[in-house]
């Protein structure tokens, strides 16, 4: 039998740290170009989704490049609540999974603290769900306590599920007793790889088949790794958009690879495509067809952009882009069927946007109303103190670019995308800017100011 090493408290003191971190005031020069190559951070999803499976298999799961930032971290604390044995989580380090099997999870004896990770949250919610007479209470920092949870709990509740909390249930602290669930036919009404992920989680103990319908096709991580840890899972129809789940079959450790999170390339992409002179390469970039998105805008801006070394791994495609500087990007237009497909990279396109010459249109957003932030709301207010010019829509924004940006005194408002995205538009400004909380960033790329700087020339 496996050994695996229970981690310390240094991990609970590396996620106080980050917290800390986030009211760090940081000034930008801009100018500069951007020069070499860079490996992002692993998939932040796939991270998720490597230790949750891990957990309910049966035999020990090992996952190389996972991310070890502060929503992973999250997700692996809940699960060592609850008698899950995992590794600690660091910087190229394999980590460790000693799986429980599907209802080896035990009663924690404490409330299990989402962080700041709604995915943390949504995905244990359809985890526990069916979990018999088990008794979970869900919270997290002030942010994740007032982000929407009904889209998750609603339809678990037509397996049989109950989820309570405050708002009837859609806003944390969440508690759950565990039921016997029955399969079901549901349609979601967005597309949603949580609301969708939860599903599938808490169907592979129900009794009966459960189907789930997509309006559209989101991120299929979940699909691909649930199959390779043996789930008994089809997917049918068109796009990919029916996913169904039949209980019975017992899921196996396996061993995962991390591909490079392409959400935290994307403010590379955009800036080696904005910053004269640039020519960068990212390297082991996850090029999975549900999230590349950003590549097919970036096609429609004329970036100058290729894609090199593609090759598959564990299941996913993995490939390098090499990007360079292209003086006249076109302006874009994003429509509701693409947008689960970029949703984490609209801030970054934001900027982009306010660089080419003409107007461009992001329609179908309003899932960014309910993130870290309200990202459609924050991007802005805050591009607008540089002095860009956007009309801010209920579910998308029109941006008007070509004009000059200008430094100014921003705030992240704690979300790490919104800080990354500003720091790339500060590189592009006319004069010096301060961006608040700009440590947000560690939530999904620890290493985004040292790779910052690193690639400066």
């Amino acid at each position: 039998m496996s050994t695996c090493k229970i981690s310390t408290n240094k991990e609970n003191l590396l996620t106080l740290s980050l917290n800390q971190k986030q009211h760090s005031l940081r000034e930008v020069e801009p100018g500069g170009k951007l020069i070499g190559r860079v490996k992002v951070p692993g998939d932040k999803s796939i991270s998720h989704r490597a230790l949750l499976f891990g957990s309910i298999a049966e035999g020990e799961t090992t996952i190389e490049g996972i991310l070890p930032a502060e929503d992973p971290l999250s997700t692996a604390e809940c699960l060592r609540s609850m008698g899950v044995k995992i590794s600690s989580i660091k910087n190229d380090t394999i980590v460790r999974v000693e799986g429980v099997g599907l209802n080896g999870l035990k009663e924690p004896k404490e409330i299990l603290d989402c962080g700041n990770s709604g995915t943390t949250m949504r995905l244990l919610i359809g985890l526990l769900v069916g979990r018999i007479g088990r008794h979970f209470v869900l919270t997290g920092d002030d942010s994740l306590r007032e982000r929407p949870m009904q889209r998750v709990s609603q339809p678990l509740r037509l397996m049989g599920g109950e989820v309570n909390g405050r708002s009837n249930g859609n806003l944390a602290p969440l508690a759950i007793m565990g039921k016997k669930l029955h399969g079901a036919v549901i349609g979601t009404p967005v597309a949603s790889a949580q609301v969708k992920s939860a599903i599938l989680l808490a169907a592979l103990t129900a009794d009966g088949e459960t189907k789930v319908i997509e309006p559209t096709s989101s991120r299929d991580h979940s699909e691909r790794m649930l199959k390779a840890f043996g789930a008994n899972l089809k997917v049918s129809g068109e796009r990919g958009r029916h996913i169904s789940v039949s209980p019975g079959s017992k899921l196996k450790g396996k061993s995962i690879i991390v591909p490079g999170d392409i959400s935290s390339a994307a403010f590379w992409l955009i800036a080696g495509t904005i910053i004269p002179h640039s020519n960068l390469t990212l390297e082991n970039v996850g090029l999975n067809p549900t999230r590349t998105g950003i590549l097919e805008i970036m096609k429609k801006m004329d970036a100058d952009f290729e894609i090199i070394d593609l090759k598959e791994v564990a299941g996913e495609p993995v490939g390098n882009i090499k990007v360079c500087y292209n003086s006249e990007i076109k302006p874009f237009e994003i429509e509701s069927e693409t947008i689960p497909r970029l949703v984490d990279e609209v801030p970054i396109l934001t900027v982009a946007a306010c660089l080419c010459k003409g107007t461009s249109h992001i329609r179908g957003a309003g899932e960014l109303r309910v993130k870290e932030t309200d990202r459609l709301k924050v991007m802005t207010r805050q591009l607008m103190k540089m002095g860009a010019e956007i009309e801010e829509h209920p579910d998308g924004l029109t941006i008007h670019g070509g004009k000059q940006l200008k430094g100014s005194t921003l705030d992240s408002e704690t979300d790490h995308r919104v800080a990354m995205s500003l720091a790339i538009a500060s590189l592009v400004a006319e004069g010096n800017s301060t961006i608040a909380r700009s440590d947000a960033a560690y939530i999904s790329y620890p290493n985004f100011w040292n790779d910052f700087e690193k690639l400066r020339n």
